[in-house]
């Protein structure tokens, strides 16, 4: 191999244990990328995951950094070489890709890139994904050196692993959203039976209070005082299935970890651009954690569905003891008050229940073509 079968073979080993200690999809990608690139000395590596629509579903790369990526634009479509691997499921590998007939071209901001290798992984006969290297770093008399038949086979191994990891990932995740659906189920039926009784019974005991009212006003008073004992004991039960609800990723993961997975997600999903940093944040209670994670997502529905934004950027930074939450979009904006009046309130009004409910703040800042920036704080724990 290119780096001597010693090195070559330690490399791989190192490359293989990377990726098995990763079990979320997303990780899995990135790690598969990096360790191709410094398995093979190159200056880019990439991973697509093909959806079913001509595009891709997912796109990692190494390599390039954030400024250029955000340069660059959308997502690739299947088209060229990347659908040459797709289709025919075989190795590509160029001594210059520019050359190549089926090359198309690619953005202004995309680096340049001559040599080329590439391959699909397969899970049996499905091609899941094409991993791509590019320009090898090395001395290029007359013109380059390329991958080498070595460079190939290493990548070859690689790949084949890849595929049992990313399959693996894919199984995970798979079973956790079956066991999160189990429990919902559970707690779904558990739910019915114990607040349907209780508001059976409180339908009950106020239409008993309504025919009382007339005839003996001191029974009916009795029977209001049960009913509102009846109501109370509903809100304590609906309460602590919504604390059972609470989004598993959450516990596990963290506030932070939790909103950067779903942030990757949705700015892979969505034409704009959106953007995580979470700074110096610590563990808050869960209550709060978790009013954060839903006014996060309300806002980023809204940016993302109704503004028309072409960058959406999240932060989550400290303050005192709690934390401040701020969701910003360049989208064509609103005037709150008009919103107000027009009784459309884009999930304000839920936004500030949550945020109070947890005895923090939420504020909205929003202007006709200047962007909405909504900022939730909570105070400590």
């Amino acid at each position: 191999m290119s780096q001597g079968p010693r090195s070559g073979l330690a490399a791989v080993s190192s490359a293989l244990l990377a990726m098995s200690r990763h079990l979320e999809v997303r990780d899995v990608l990135k790690t598969i990328v990096a360790s191709a690139r410094e398995l093979l000395d190159a200056q880019y590596a990439a991973l697509g995951v093909p959806d079913d629509h001509g595009g891709f579903a997912q796109f990692v790369v190494d390599g390039v950094s954030d400024e250029q990526w955000k340069a660059i634009g959308p997502l690739p479509r299947q088209h060229g070489i990347l659908a040459a691997m797709l289709e025919d499921a075989k190795v590509e590998r160029l001594a210059d890709v520019r050359k190549d007939p089926r090359f198309e071209g690619w953005p202004s901001a995309h680096p340049d890139m001559s040599d080329f290798l590439g391959l699909p992984i397969r899970d049996g006969d499905e091609v899941i994904g094409a991993l791509f290297l590019a320009n090898k770093n090395c001395p290029k008399e007359y013109g380059g050196c390329g991958f080498t038949a070595d460079d190939e086979e290493l990548l070859a191994i690689l790949a084949q692993h890849a595929a049992i990891a990313l399959t693996n990932a894919r199984l995970y995740e798979r079973s956790r959203e079956l066991t999160i659906a189990e429990e919902r189920s559970r707690l779904a039926h558990e739910l019915h039976d114990a607040v349907s009784q209780k508001l059976f019974s409180l339908r009950l005991t106020a239409q008993a209070a309504t025919a009382l009212v007339d005839r003996d006003p001191a029974r009916a008073k009795g029977e209001l005082h049960q009913v509102a004992a009846l109501a109370a004991e509903a809100a304590d039960e609906l309460r602590a299935a919504v604390v059972e609800l609470r989004p598993a990723a959450l516990d596990e993961d963290g506030l932070v970890a939790t909103l950067r997975t779903q942030i990757q997600v949705l700015d892979r999903a969505h034409s704009a651009r959106v953007t995580f940093a979470g700074r110096r944040v610590k563990a808050l209670p869960a209550a709060q954690e978790e009013a954060l994670l839903r006014v996060a997502q309300e806002a980023l529905h809204n940016a993302l569905r109704h503004s028309g934004a072409e960058h959406v950027d999240v932060t989550l930074d400290r303050r005192g003891a709690g934390a401040v939450l701020r969701v910003t979009d360049d989208g064509r904006g609103f005037d709150p008050r008009t919103v107000r009046r027009a009784g459309r309130h884009l999930g304000l009004v839920s936004m500030r229940d949550r945020a109070s409910g947890v005895g923090g703040t939420l504020t909205v800042e929003s202007e006709p073509d200047k962007g909405t920036t909504i900022e939730m704080e909570v105070p400590g724990g």
